[in-house]
């Protein structure tokens, strides 16, 4: 069997090296995250039973904030439904809580129609988006098969379409099937941001009629590198375009990309490096519904991560 090494597709002529301005305080957001502080709001204590539906048969015995705490803490220490409910038993006998816990069939059960959020801490100011989307495995029996049969079976995976911001934080995310185009899914992760955007960043897989128009109708600026056959439209959308068709013609693609920002689009790739080096290249749940609320629950403990604090990095002389 081959193995081969990936290579970078930047000249080493042209990759810079960077340093990190503020490594203490940076230091210091690692070993916080760390850090096991244990306590249970009163808010969740009282909502801690389901509230009645109103219809007939069995009703909720546990509210979905006790759900998705379960799977935030399944997500976060990477258990099984079963250690995960002994966790959660666990913890509240720890801090002297005499509360039932939901049993991990039902633990599995709730999350199909569980209703995650996505919570940011960059509310408030205008943003910069950055959009990207990687793939993510999903267990089944596709997979299964793949690693039975090798070629007689394929592996199943699915796409995690992300609008991220300059400081790391997640502002957008959906999940959808591997067949879906990334620019096909710009329109509806701008329309999940409700600050004011200013630009957004992304590469030539966005550069599409769509994805200009939901740009110019959120008032931003896009840095989406042209085709290499574009040309210039005139349209009022695609304002921005044309300017970087004129710029590149005049200075060339790479210092085009120096000047526009539209380097800073690595800040999604560096998202995603830490989503898969935290959680795994892969989604556990089997269920879509249960596929969508486990992403989004990745989302939201990411976004804390980064809330503690993130590197400043600057480009050194090579």
């Amino acid at each position: 069997m081959r193995v081969g090494l990936a290579r970078s597709k930047v000249s080493p002529k042209y990759k810079g090296k960077y340093r990190i301005e503020n490594w203490p305080s940076y230091d210091q957001s690692l070993r916080r995250r760390g850090e096991f502080t244990l306590w249970f709001t009163p808010a969740l204590l009282d909502a801690w039973k389901g509230v009645p539906t109103g219809r007939r048969g069995g009703q909720p015995k546990f509210s979905d904030a006790v759900i998705e705490l379960a799977l935030t803490l399944r997500l976060l220490f990477r258990l099984p439904w079963r250690q995960t409910e002994g966790f959660l038993d666990s913890l509240l006998r720890l801090v002297g809580i005499d509360l039932d816990v939901p049993d991990h069939t039902t633990l599995s059960r709730r999350t199909r129609g569980l209703n995650v959020q996505l919570r940011s801490t960059s509310a408030g100011h205008s943003v910069i988006l950055v959009l990207d989307a990687t793939g993510l495995g999903i267990v089944g029996e596709g997979e299964w098969a793949a690693a039975k049969w090798g070629q007689r079976g394929r592996r199943g995976w699915k796409k995690l379409h992300i609008a991220v911001d300059e400081q790391g934080q997640i502002c957008a995310a959906e999940l959808t099937e591997s067949t879906t185009t990334d620019g096909s899914m710009a329109p509806a992760l701008l329309e999940q941001v409700e600050q004011d955007v200013t630009e957004v960043i992304a590469d030539g897989a966005y550069d599409q009629r769509q994805v200009h128009q939901a740009i110019h109708d959120k008032g931003a600026r896009s840095v989406i590198p042209p085709s290499r056959t574009a040309k210039i439209s005139g349209q009022a959308a695609h304002r921005s375009r044309d300017a970087h068709l004129e710029r590149i013609e005049e200075v060339g693609r790479r210092q085009w990309r120096q000047e526009s920002g539209q380097t800073r689009q690595s800040r999604a790739e560096n998202t995603f490096f830490r989503f898969k080096q935290t959680f795994g290249g892969r989604i556990r749940a089997r269920h879509p519904g249960a596929q969508q609320a486990e992403v989004l629950a990745c989302c939201n403990l990411l976004n804390r991560f980064t809330s503690l604090g993130m590197p400043k990095s600057v480009r050194v002389a090579t």
